[in-house]
């Protein structure tokens, strides 16, 4: 499995490159699918979609497709499967971390994944990368109180009946993006230590220049910016 987790995209050169890396070839000659599902789960959810639809076509893909996950319950596997399964990558787009994780486990795509992930390389822009980790960590208090799923460290809600604390458990580390942003709430070295203390395995926390270059098992981190990384095991010290 091949996977490129990031924070907001191909934000520099090294970020980029690591991606052409994983295809094996330059992007030009790659085909992708965008999955743009999370961001409806935010206000202003439909603009931000346009945005990152743009945003991607001007990465300068062969050809690049979109799928809605909520699309999915309502039409035959025939018409999207077939373009998923020929894609060279397959990107997963930030927003609402539970709206993402209900769609996509309330549909095929969690469960086809893993076979996806044999051809395709994975691209995750933030609630996108975090996707491929064992889980999501929500607050259960809060939940029971409000009647919304909230995100422990970034206080985003989506409603009751379409929000999710599964991951896709692809990769064996938790992740939490954004590292020293100010647009998030606190999101600062001590919040993300907070963090890591409520899970088990390694967590690593990225900022906006950095990503996560995952290959058949290795992890790699490719930055122009700052990471952190808790709850390391001993060889895992130096990634």
């Amino acid at each position: 499995m091949r996977a490129l987790l990031t924070s907001v995209g191909l934000a520099n050169d090294s970020i980029r490159t690591a991606l052409t890396d994983l295809l094996g070839r330059p992007i030009s000659e790659c085909t992708a699918v965008h999955v743009p599902t999370a961001v409806y789960g935010l206000p202003e959810g439909p603009t931000y979609a346009t945005e990152m639809t743009r945003y991607w076509d001007g990465i300068g893909w062969a050809d690049l497709g979109t799928l809605e996950l909520t699309a999915l319950p309502s039409l035959p596997d025939e018409l999207w499967r077939p373009a998923l399964e020929a894609a060279d990558a397959i990107l997963v787009a930030g927003g609402n971390s539970g709206y993402l994780s209900y769609w996509a486990h309330h549909t095929q795509f969690a469960g086809l994944l893993p076979g996806l992930l044999e051809k395709a390389v994975y691209v995750g822009v933030s609630a996108g990368s975090c996707l491929l980790t064992p889980a999501y960590n929500y607050d259960r208090q809060r939940l029971a109180e409000t009647g919304v799923y909230y995100d422990d460290e970034y206080d985003e809600a989506a409603p009751l009946g379409a929000g999710d604390s599964r991951g896709v458990g692809l990769v064996d580390f938790h992740l939490r993006p954004h590292l020293n942003s100010t647009d998030f709430g606190d999101l600062s070295p001590a919040a993300m230590e907070r963090a890591a203390a409520k899970v088990d395995g390694p967590l690593y926390a990225i900022d906006d220049q950095t990503a996560l270059a995952v290959a058949d098992g290795d992890i790699r981190v490719v930055s122009e910016g700052d990471w952190l990384l808790f709850n390391a095991e001993p060889d895992q010290e130096g990634s």
